[in-house]
């Protein structure tokens, strides 16, 4: 604050210049209290100090971040105002608190904010502005201790999609054309160039007037290989309801069931970057997934450039789950070579028009039927149903006795503080 330093050199002015003793006893309080503001504040610079702890649970979005604060002020002085800026970048994070404490106490409170949007954030650095009671001189101490923190895409149940070895969808099939085939034939089909002659059905290709091969049996194998579409031109809506997120929770929650029930998950997609991950088993695998999702962004890479150019990796047993919202078909022409090569895939299609945007789901589902491709149709209320609702970890539930007592019925999955560092 100006005024006073104002007042003291006015009056010292006076002082000199107009003879008069009032000016001698202002000077000496004006300056008293300028001198007492100047050491309250050296006082509280030395002796005033912050910290800041932090509790992880599940780090998903929906879930509930808690932060624990402490002021500690160890002067004799009070400190009777206290700015807290904080620089943390997660979302929904409060960006500052005014606080105070009394002289040698110690003040603790606590905050908490839902995780709305998954990303890499930092936690912290945090700066602490106080001063003396007019505001006179002020002290602003930076403390730099920070820590990253993930949040993670929620996976929920998916209760309406059934997905076994194979790629094929509803019941526990063989699949058909694969590899190693049994002695079976279970029908006959159309002949597409490709086909080994030694497949084709001469008794009905006589009786048709056209080739027809036989339909093996096969037995269910294969590795799964999510691919997920991030092609921004085809992406609509915003925020949480948005193809995009839509996508990421699709791809997030059958990597997570297929790598529970023991199978080999790897996952293409192409934001900003190609993002290729072998199928692999194991919780580390689940790791890497989880975390390259939460990371992901669109970019201009179409699903039909990205089957094109990494569609000859995948193995004759590989099991394809595309997800995309590219309800235009387009990509079409780039599946068939994979088809032919006895590749088993699903698509998950993402209805544009449920996400705000425009697209006949209709054309490109009789497509994938006319190929046999299994498919579903996700709208948008994918994450509306009771049992889809992801983020619970780091919530406190509540109950309240008849006697008026509120007890705990559910804790935070980690109750650990960690000190940001």
């Amino acid at each position: 604050m100006w005024l006073l330093p104002v007042l003291v050199g006015l009056v010292l002015i006076l002082r000199f210049s107009v003879p008069y003793d009032g000016w001698t006893v202002l000077l000496v309080g004006l300056g008293g209290a300028l001198l007492v503001c100047y050491l309250w504040t050296r006082w509280l610079a030395r002796r005033v100090s912050f910290a800041r702890r932090i509790r992880f649970g599940w780090v998903q979005v929906g879930d509930q971040l808690e932060e624990q604060f402490e002021l500690r002020n160890e002067s004799w002085v009070p400190a009777l105002w206290v700015e807290i800026i904080d620089h943390s970048t997660v979302p929904g994070c409060p960006g500052g608190r005014g606080s105070g404490a009394e002289s040698r106490s110690i003040v603790r409170w606590r905050e908490s904010a839902v995780c709305a949007r998954r990303g890499l954030f930092s936690i912290g650095p945090t700066t602490l502005t106080t001063g003396d009671p007019f505001g006179v001189f002020t002290v602003s101490q930076y403390y730099p201790e920070s820590v990253s923190f993930l949040v993670l895409p929620p996976i929920v149940p998916l209760p309406g999609l059934r997905i076994f070895p194979g790629g094929r969808s509803g019941d526990d099939r063989p699949r058909a054309d694969a590899p190693d085939h049994t002695v079976s034939a279970s029908s006959v089909r159309a002949y597409v160039p490709g086909d080994s002659l030694r497949w084709v059905h001469w008794r009905t290709s006589a009786r048709r007037d056209s080739l027809f091969v036989r339909h093996f049996d096969g037995v269910p194998a294969g590795d799964w290989w999510i691919i997920l579409d991030m092609d921004q031109c085809v992406q609509v809506g915003e925020g949480q309801h948005s193809t995009t997120e839509h996508g990421v929770i699709l791809a997030t929650s059958l990597a997570d069931r297929g790598l529970r029930a023991k199978q080999a998950v790897g996952l293409v997609t192409q934001g900003r970057d190609l993002l290729w991950l072998p199928p692999k088993e194991g919780d580390y695998q689940r790791w890497e997934i989880l975390r390259a999702l939460a990371l992901v962004s669109p970019g201009s890479t179409s699903l039909s450039e990205l089957l094109a150019k990494e569609g000859s990796a995948f193995g004759p047993s590989a099991s394809l789950v595309i997800i995309t919202s590219a309800v235009d078909g387009g990509w079409i022409e780039s599946l068939v070579p994979l088809l032919r090569r006895g590749i088993a895939p699903i698509v998950l299609l993402l209805d544009p028009v449920s996400f705000g945007g425009a697209g006949d789901v209709r054309g490109i589902v009789g497509l994938l039927a006319d190929l046999g491709v299994p498919h579903h149709v996700v709208t948008r209320d994918l994450l509306d149903q009771p049992e889809a609702r992801p983020g619970r970890g780091g919530h406190w539930e509540w109950r309240v006795l008849g006697t008026g007592r509120a007890v705990a019925v559910r804790h935070p999955l980690d109750t650990h503080w960690k000190v940001l560092s």
